[in-house]
Parts: structure tokens; C-alpha cells; sequence
């Protein structure tokens, strides 16, 4: 039987040589909050409408056991951060507001009470909020436009649906005491050519100014903005261009979010984290995996998930970094699927804290490129495996969530009709 303690003991001695002190970087990365998406468990369906997914956003899939009630996917949740070690957050979308029975508001009426049951639950575990508007999946996307639209009514609409959901981002840093991400993405935009790229920005940045002009504590509340470069059926043009929402964030205080997947294929945001952090006090991050397009796949634990922790690490950015997940896959169990993401994301962040940064920043700026290049091979096979083993054991977490992942599947998914 693989006996731990032994093993995590070697690790840091091979580690040791490099001056990395190993109980420290379990410590720090074991307080870096991860705030963890909470519909990767119905396939980013929610509790408010029941039309289909819209806004270029597609789940693959079938897989049996998906919750369709805010009971069941509370018990996900719960299960999840049962299987995972560290510090999380609850990232929740509007449309996952929860009603009582012959209730129901559109969510341009949305108030606080409407969330309290999932303020219960997170403060029963431990947990902050974060939090979306929901611009997507909903009657009132008209010809794919919501806060750029031409017809005010729809426009009016979405903008009091963003005002609405600043007071209760609010509500949640309030009642939880952790700041709240309040992070507004659109899918605004058109299949073909255009004939006008100018005007819809301009009426999506008059929306943007509407809703930001309801007072709100921005100790408490961080809104952030989420720019795409195409969504299915919006391939031609997007009003929510990385260009746009850099500029807006820049002009208007707020903080810029950046999602791995809403780029070109050749744009690596692990590139782009450090010249964000020159110019503003905060970063927000969407960690994903899209293959070819922003497909939201299930994150691993590769390169460019690493890359972005590391550039996190060595910024000495861990607390100006808001980091959150977001993917989806119905194909899967997706109980299975939330731990796999999340474990990566705090293994990619436990591996960069296991690196001699200092050291490796002195070999480039002393051009010694050749020991620069040893030493980042050198670090690929360093006991990192017996480094996570050791932080699992620590924080009583299963190393193997598999076997718990399919025991729930079998005593609670399998049951659910």
C-alpha cells in the first residue's frame, strides 16, 4: 500500500534542493478561494424558463442523473465540495433563482428573497457568492441581442435585469461577508456581415452605464465584464469584442474578465494575465477548455491551465486574481466531471507555487537561457503527485473521487427521473 507520509517526506526533500519550502505552498494554496460554477449539474438549464439554450451556448450529452430541481443540484453541490480540497466560492447565474410554490417573476423583477435559499446553503457551508445575470436562454433575446438591441422595450428589459442583479450581488456579499463577483457577459451579435458594427456598441455601453449607475459598495462588489470573440450563430460579429470591454473596464472602474475559451485558438490568456495586471487592480478569470471553439469542456490539468497559474504565481497575484471555473458536459458524470475541473485548477495552482520563481527569474535576467530551459524540464518530473497526495490526506478529502463519484451515481443519480 502506497504509504503517503513517506512518499510526501521524499518530495520535499527533492524540492528542498530547488529552496522550495513545500508545507508553505500547501498552505497558501489551500486558502486561494475557487469559485465553482454551479451548472456544470443541470447543463446550464436553471430553475426560471424552460426553452432551450441559447446565445451560442451548447451542451453534448445525455448522461443519466442531471438535477432538475434546486434540491437536487444543492446535493450535488454538496457532494462536489465533499471531493474537493481548499477554499471555494458558489458562482450562480440569475436564471437559478429559486420560487415558491404559485410564484414566479421575470427577471427584470428579480429581488433578493429570491436567492435566499441559496445564501442558506452557502453560508452553511462556508462559502461566498458570486454571481451573473442571466442574458441568454430567455423570450426576450430577440434576434440575438439583449443589451445592444434596437428595441428599447427589450433593451429597457435587460438593463433593469442588470440593475436588478447588482443589488442582489449585493445582498450575497452582505449576507455571506465575502466580496462578490458580479460578472455580465452578453451574446450579442450576428451571424453574417453587418451592415453597422458602431451603433450596437453604442447602445450596449449606454446599457452598460444604465445599469452601473445604481449605487452599490464596491468594497463589496466587483463587477466585472466578459468580452467573446464569436458564439454558434454569431460567428461574423460580436458587440462584446475583447476591445470593447477592455476600453469599457479601462474608462469606467470596473474589473476586465477573461475566459480561456472566448479567444482565437493561437490567443493564449496565461500571455495576457500579465500585462492586465499592470493596468488594473483586479483580474477576473473563466477557467476552461475549449477544443477549436469555446466548447467548455471538462478542464484538465495541461499546459495552459498551468501556464495560467503560474502567471498568477509569479505576478504575486493570488489576491488580485478572482479565480472561478465554467464548463459543462452532459456526456459524462458530472459529478465526476465538477471535482475533475475544479482538482485541476487547484492542482495547476499548488504545481506554480511548487516552482523556484525567484530563481528561475534570476537565470533570465542573467540571459542564462540554457539553465532556464534544465530547469523547467526538470521540473516536470518532480514528485508533484506525492506533494497532492499529501495536501488530499490533510485536508480529508478522498483521493480517489471516482469510486465516490459513482456510488452517488448509483445510490442517487440512477434514481432521479
Amino acid at each position: 500500500m502506497y504509504d503517503v507520509e513517506k512518499g510526501y517526506q521524499m518530495a520535499k526533500d527533492f524540492y528542498a534542493q530547488y529552496g522550495v519550502d513545500v508545507d508553505k505552498a500547501i498552505e497558501i494554496a489551500d486558502r486561494v478561494p475557487i469559485s465553482m460554477h454551479c451548472w456544470q449539474g443541470d447543463d446550464v438549464k436553471g430553475f426560471d424558463q424552460d426553452g432551450p439554450l441559447t446565445g451560442g451556448i451548447q451542451t453534448t450529452g445525455n448522461y443519466p442523473g442531471k438535477a432538475t430541481t434546486p434540491e437536487q443540484l444543492m446535493a450535488d453541490i454538496e457532494k462536489v465540495v465533499s471531493l474537493v480540497p481548499g477554499t471555494m466560492k458558489l458562482n450562480l447565474h440569475a436564471c437559478y433563482a429559486i420560487f415558491e410554490d404559485g410564484e414566479h417573476v421575470d427577471r427584470d423583477k428579480l429581488e433578493p428573497k429570491h436567492f435566499k435559499k441559496w445564501v442558506d446553503f452557502a453560508k452553511a457551508h462556508n462559502m461566498g457568492i458570486d454571481f451573473n445575470p442571466t442574458f441568454f436562454s430567455h423570450p426576450m433575446v430577440k434576434d440575438n441581442l439583449t443589451l445592444s438591441s434596437p428595441d428599447e422595450t427589450v433593451r429597457a428589459f435587460w438593463v433593469e435585469h442588470g440593475k436588478r442583479c447588482l443589488k442582489i450581488a449585493e445582498y450575497f456579499a452582505n449576507e455571506t461577508g465575502e466580496p462578490c463577483v458580479m460578472n455580465i457577459w452578453i451574446p450579442d451579435g450576428y451571424k453574417d456581415i453587418p451592415a453597422d458594427r458602431l451603433t450596437p456598441r453604442e447602445r450596449f455601453k449606454k446599457s452598460l452605464d444604465e445599469i452601473l449607475s445604481v449605487p452599490y459598495d464596491k468594497s463589496k462588489v466587483f463587477v466585472t465584464l466578459e468580452s467573446k470573440v464569436f458564439g454558434i450563430g454569431l460567428e461574423s460579429y460580436t458587440v462584446g469584442s475583447s476591445e470593447f470591454c477592455m476600453n469599457y473596464v479601462a474608462n469606467n472602474g470596473i474589473t476586465p474578465l477573461m475566459d480561456n475559451g472566448h479567444y482565437h485558438p493561437t490567443e493564449l490568456v496565461s500571455d495576457k494575465i500579465s500585462s492586465m495586471l499592470l493596468f488594473n487592480e483586479k483580474l477576473a478569470l473563466h477557467i476552461t477548455r475549449g477544443v477549436r471553439w469555446d466548447s467548455d469542456h471538462v478542464v484538465i490539468f495541461d499546459d495552459e491551465t498551468k501556464e495560467i497559474a503560474k502567471e498568477i504565481v509569479r505576478a504575486n497575484a493570488l489576491d488580485r486574481v478572482f479565480i472561478a471555473t465554467d464548463y459543462f458536459d452532459a456526456s459524462i458524470n458530472r459529478i465526476s466531471a465538477w471535482v475533475t475541473g475544479v482538482r485541476s485548477v487547484e492542482k495547476a495552482l499548488l504545481y506554480a507555487l511548487l516552482e523556484p520563481n525567484k530563481k528561475m527569474k534570476e537565470l533570465q535576467n542573467n540571459a542564462d537561457f540554457t539553465s532556464l530551459m534544465v530547469m523547467h524540464e526538470e521540473l516536470k518530473t518532480m514528485p508533484f503527485g506525492d506533494v497532492w497526495a499529501e495536501y488530499l490526506k490533510e485536508t480529508n478529502t478522498p483521493a480517489d473521487y471516482l469510486a465516490e463519484a459513482k456510488k452517488y451515481e448509483k445510490e442517487v443519480l440512477e434514481n432521479r427521473q
